[in-house]
């Protein structure tokens, strides 16, 4: 076993965990944050490593028991490090398709090939030559047969015009009638011999176009095949000794296909290794060093829960059996009682916890909606109006009928409902105010994070001002208030954290900074005209800064 790594100078008094971290949703255990920084420190030794990570790379560790009781740690990389799958310091791959002389690069050359000779033949000169030829004719014969028509056309219009004037013996319009009908049959005739020698330039590309067409096939079909069996090969276990392919794993997910780089990140390879060698897994942690890949917020030692594409089948698969916490999401908070700000037949405003879903969701306990609607009666309608984060606290309009939902709909979507938010920053910002354009779309591959998409995302714009620099936790901090002008998915949060935005996440962020108690975000402010009154509703619930 020489990729378990014991800990420098021993685990000490460090408690170790009852169950097993979720891999979604995690505050690191010091141990996995110890074995990070020493897989920190091998990475930057290595100069080689070093410079590639510097762009950006996920490494993931996992504290385990040894059969002897002994505690130590693996470690691994997501994808390639170094254009190789495998390094003496990190566990190996879940299934190493990279050998020279294997099938998999064996097979890949051979597609390769393929694509080497279609690009031959649609390069040859031969066949550029003939498909020249084949232009210039149809060219020609589109030339010819056109002034055909022409002339065609003109002798038609003569002939109209005799008929029409009058005065034609019988033999003269005959004689009309018959050269109508030699000049029909002579472009009928002219037609089939361009048709002829058409067909003859066009065999010649064919036999070209149909080798290609046949290559294309056999490429596609190898392709698929070499996948298929990368994916049967790909084979997982678990703490109870069963085993499970990448088909398998995919087969009852809603893709039905495992997506590309499935059984590659480091979560997976560190689960493997581990019951392959009789390991206890204990906890596990995955982080990231060097720079943000463009779009996304990844910030250099921030740990980061798995990929929900990838690794949410697999992981489900592999950590059947072992007593894994719940995640954030799907541990129910109190029903107790929520502070009701103003309330009258119409609608009402409500402070909404931090930790609580605003609308039902999959997971998540029991969600504000559900909360109000237990306290107004099962007959009352009750709909919440607007929504904030699970982790954001603040003030929420809900509406007690369809027209005051409608009504009140429209003011939101009209920009007429003033909102403050306030935020910790965990940093210092240099500008006191400013505008934030960033436009948003969803992290597929990363739910429920979003990711900065100037291509297809949808706009996103935040004003915001610095109320003042504060210390929290004996760290320097930014007390900012946002002004959101558009309504987006984890738009505040992003705005923040990306390093087109504020650079500078906002405390307690578990998707894109680092955790703490709480998420540091408060919806305090809100002024919008009573859908029935008229009057204007204007509420403020300051923002508790907790040292």
């Amino acid at each position: 076993m020489d990729k378990f790594h014991t800990f420098v100078g021993g685990v000490g008094d460090v408690a170790i965990p009852e169950r097993f971290n979720n891999p979604f949703s995690y505050r690191p255990h010091p141990l996995c944050v110890r074995a990070a920084d020493e897989v920190r420190r091998v990475v930057e030794e290595n100069p080689r490593f070093r410079d590639e990570v510097a762009n950006g790379k996920m490494f993931g560790v996992l504290v385990v028991k040894s059969p002897g009781g002994d505690y130590g740690y693996l470690a691994a990389f997501s994808g390639l490090l170094c254009g190789e799958n495998e390094h003496a310091f990190f566990v190996p791959p879940v299934f190493n398709f990279l050998s020279p002389d294997g099938y998999f690069k064996c097979e890949e050359r051979n597609i390769s090939n393929i694509n080497k000779i279609i690009g031959e033949i649609s390069s040859s000169a031969d066949y550029r030559e003939a498909c020249d030829d084949l232009a210039r004719k149809i060219e020609e014969r589109d030339a010819m047969l056109g002034s055909e028509r022409e002339a065609m056309r003109v002798a038609k219009e003569q002939r109209a015009a005799l008929r029409q004037a009058g005065g034609l013996t019988a033999e003269e319009a005959e004689r009309l009638l018959n050269a109508s009908r030699f000049e029909k049959a002579e472009y009928k005739r002219h037609t089939k011999y361009w048709d002829a020698i058409i067909a003859t330039y066009k065999e010649v590309v064919d036999h070209y176009e149909n080798r290609i067409s046949e290559l294309k096939r056999e490429r596609k079909e190898r392709s698929a095949a070499l996948q298929q069996w990368l994916f049967d090969n790909f084979v997982f276990r678990n703490i109870d000794g069963e085993v499970a392919s990448l088909s398998h794993i995919f087969s009852n997910t809603t893709q039905g296909v495992p997506p590309a780089g499935a059984g590659e990140c480091a979560a997976p390879k560190i689960l493997q290794y581990a019951f392959l060698n009789g390991l206890r897994p204990i906890a596990m942690a995955e982080f990231w060093m060097g720079e943000s890949p463009i779009g996304e917020v990844r910030r250099d030692g921030c740990f980061y829960g798995s990929c929900t594409s990838k690794c949410k089948p697999i992981l489900g698969f592999m950590l059947r059996g072992m007593d894994v916490e719940k995640s954030v999401l799907e541990q129910r908070m109190s029903d107790e009682d929520i502070e009701v700000l103003y309330d009258d037949d119409y609608l009402c405003v409500v402070n909404k916890p931090s930790g609580m879903l605003s609308v039902p969701g999959v997971v998540g306990g029991v969600s504000l909606e559900e909360h109000l609607q237990s306290k107004y009666g099962s007959d009352a309608y009750i709909r919440v109006v607007h929504r904030l984060d699970m982790f954001t606290s603040g003030l929420l309009v809900v509406a007690k009928s369809s027209e005051v939902y409608i009504a009140l709909q429209r003011q939101f979507a009209d920009r007429e409902v003033s909102k403050r938010y306030s935020a910790l920053l965990d940093g210092v910002i240099d500008s006191a105010e400013g505008e934030i354009s960033l436009p948003l779309s969803a992290d597929y591959e990363n739910r429920p994070r979003q990711r900065v998409d100037k291509a297809s995302g949808k706009s996103a714009v935040t004003k915001y001002g610095v109320v003042s620099e504060v210390t929290y936790k004996g760290r320097r901090c930014t007390h900012v208030h946002f002004f959101p002008l558009t309504g987006r998915t984890h738009q505040l949060r992003m705005h923040a954290a990306h390093f087109e935005g504020l650079n500078c996440p906002i405390v307690g962020d578990e998707l894109y900074g680092v955790p703490d108690e709480r998420l540091m975000l408060h919806a305090e402010y809100i002024c919008f005209k009573h859908p029935v009154s008229g009057c204007n509703i204007e509420l403020e619930i300051p923002f508790k800064l907790h040292e």
